[in-house]
């Protein structure tokens, strides 16, 4: 449920665009308090952008001080995700803000359960069955990091009870205009963790090389920039900027420590999969992989990775139906991985698959990565007729490839 704007309250509204010169233009909504029936603006035009969202962030913060809020991860949390919550839920209890990390899908991926595990990041699944409004009742505000709802099934219950959207942090291309108080989205950085590092180095918590906790966000931080610019080597500036600062305070034996995973035979197993059933066509690798278990589905992002690095290859697109038994539901989950910098991975997945009968997209995407969900619908559900699983994967199989081939080879008809 959308909440009406209080006519006592400041929204701040920042987006940063792409430009060619990696100058961020930020736009700015402001609706500011009422003073006698008008609405009062202070021009600022003397401020840098960057004090412009320190000073909104901490404002919006001081408004909810002594709060609860619930932290909303996508569905299948990654390191950037992870560590960017993490280091807000420290910003925010400076101002006495008590936060819950929460997920609703699962930490598949060895890397990101290895994270977890020996960093102790605070954060817990709650499934959608499981969750219930007496729970949700404890919570007065909402916060998206690294995500903007697209990829959380918790949004929808959490919006459904009447929990207001106070801050979204997020790197991603705009999915959606979510009402929040305070949104900051910047589609021209590589990180989200890189986002938040620079509310840090602004002051909003002071980190200590002394504080355990604060040497485990550092180093998780560290990990989820690192993550997402593909071990710096798409790293940008400020990326570099935000990786200096951070090594003052992480843990190197312990990020190490967390790289140093292996994959499960079963990761191997999907990427085997990927490379026997991928079709090229015009420096595309698209491949299906079938049927894989909710708590494999990390397996699918690990093999798009693999297959992107072949010959005369510069994007790929994996996919499969992913089958969580607990609540008996099927999803179609892909990723989508390219070295191609002409190709926004945003907008092809966005083209490719369209938009589900809410008007929402069913994927999108960031430089050089992006990821689609779509539900199987009346489909779905377990057979023991292994016939009829073999036809319903076939279909799916081949409305996928005819969907992402009409963009690969524009000129062929299917």
């Amino acid at each position: 449920m959308t909440q009406p704007q209080d006519p006592d309250t400041e929204r701040l509204e920042l987006r940063a665009d792409n430009d060619a010169s990696h100058g961020l233009s930020i736009p700015l909504t402001l609706t500011l308090p009422t003073v006698g029936g008008a609405a009062h603006l202070e021009s600022r035009s003397d401020l840098p952008s960057e004090d412009i969202r320190v000073a909104a962030l901490k404002a919006t913060l001081e408004r909810h001080r002594g709060e609860r809020q619930i932290v909303l991860l996508q569905d299948f949390p990654d390191p950037d995700a992870l560590s960017g919550a993490w280091a807000y839920q420290l910003i925010a209890k400076q101002y006495g803000i008590n936060c819950d990390l929460v997920y609703a899908g699962a930490l598949s991926h060895q890397e990101n359960i290895a994270l977890v595990k020996l960093t102790g990041l605070p954060t817990k699944k709650i499934s959608t069955a499981n969750l219930k409004d007496k729970d949700l009742a404890n919570y007065q505000g909402c916060v998206l990091i690294d995500n903007q709802g697209t990829t959380c099934q918790l949004l929808e219950p959490v919006r459904q009870a009447g929990i207001p959207i106070v801050v979204i942090i997020d790197h991603h291309s705009l999915q959606e205009d979510l009402n929040a108080e305070f949104v900051d989205i910047r589609p021209s950085t590589r990180a989200t963790a890189t986002i938040l590092t620079q509310y840090l180095q602004a002051g909003l918590l002071k980190l200590d090389s002394s504080i355990s906790e604060h040497v485990k966000c550092a180093t998780a931080l560290m990990h989820g920039l690192r993550s997402d610019t593909n071990r710096l080597m798409q790293a940008q500036e400020e990326d570099f900027l935000a990786a200096g600062y951070l090594s003052r305070f992480y843990d190197a034996q312990l990020l190490n420590a967390v790289l140093q995973v292996y994959r499960s035979k079963r990761v191997m197993e999907v990427i085997q999969r990927s490379l026997t059933n991928r079709v090229v066509q015009n420096n595309f690798s698209i491949a299906g992989v079938g049927y894989l278990r909710y708590e494999d589905r990390d397996a699918i992002p690990q093999a798009a990775d693999f297959l992107v690095t072949e010959e005369n290859v510069h994007t790929a697109v994996v996919y499969g139906i992913v089958r969580d038994e607990d609540d008996e539901v099927e999803l179609v989950i892909g990723s989508l991985r390219t070295s191609k910098l002409t190709l926004d991975p945003d907008e092809f997945i966005k083209e490719a698959f369209g938009k589900n009968s809410e008007g929402r997209f069913f994927g999108g995407g960031r430089f050089t990565a992006g990821g689609f969900e779509i539900p199987v619908g009346f489909l779905c559900g377990f057979n023991d007729n292994t016939e009829f699983s073999k036809m319903k994967w076939e279909v799916f199989d081949n409305q996928i490839k005819q969907k992402l081939l009409r963009l690969v080879n524009p000129t062929d008809s299917y």
